[in-house]
């Protein structure tokens, strides 16, 4: 038995809008879909910002005590942007020192440390000699043992009070 259906054209805009609707669905969701667990959705890190209550001082100990590049920066939301050659910090100087709360690792949410890695343990050495004639870097620890080793590392605050570690990881 064969049927038939009536068709009124007055539907054709609905149904081309629905399907429309469908189909824009059908790529949203493709689009937006679950990386899936064999694929790293990043590629390394871009850059990092750090806040600082003394810009110019901090942008100064990266590139005249660990050897960094001034890469540019924004005189208007002022800022410093600096480079070692592999990675891009943003110094981003804060509104109010009245205001600005100091570094708290146990108690503020956000960066713990930053930790950079150093080529070799005489470098390391080097760089807690030059960090120990700086008055405005706090040395937490000197160059040690982290955990039962093989890295020896260090950790300071610069200028502004972030806490940065350096490692150096011997060749195995």
């Amino acid at each position: 038995m064969k049927r038939s259906i009536n068709f009124n054209s007055s539907y054709l805009p609905v149904l081309f809008a629905l399907s429309f609707v469908f189909s824009s669905a059908t790529i949203a969701a493709e689009t937006h879909s679950k990386p899936s667990a064999n694929k790293t959705m990043t590629q390394g890190l871009n850059h990092l910002g750090l806040s600082v209550k003394h810009l110019e001082r901090t942008a100064e100990f990266f590139v005249h005590t660990l050897g960094w590049k001034k890469a540019g920066g924004y005189p208007d939301y002022p800022s410093i942007f600096i480079t070692d050659g592999k990675m891009f910090l943003t110094l981003w100087q804060t509104q109010s020192d009245a205001k600005t709360i100091d570094f708290d690792r146990k108690h503020n949410v956000g960066l713990h440390h930053l930790a950079f890695s150093v080529a070799s343990l005489n470098d390391l050495n080097a760089l807690h000699a030059s960090f120990q004639k700086l008055d405005d870097v706090e040395i937490e620890f000197a160059p040690q043992p982290n955990g039962g080793g093989p890295t020896i590392h260090m950790m300071i605050r610069e200028p502004s009070g972030n806490r940065l570690e350096f490692a150096f990881n011997p060749p195995k």
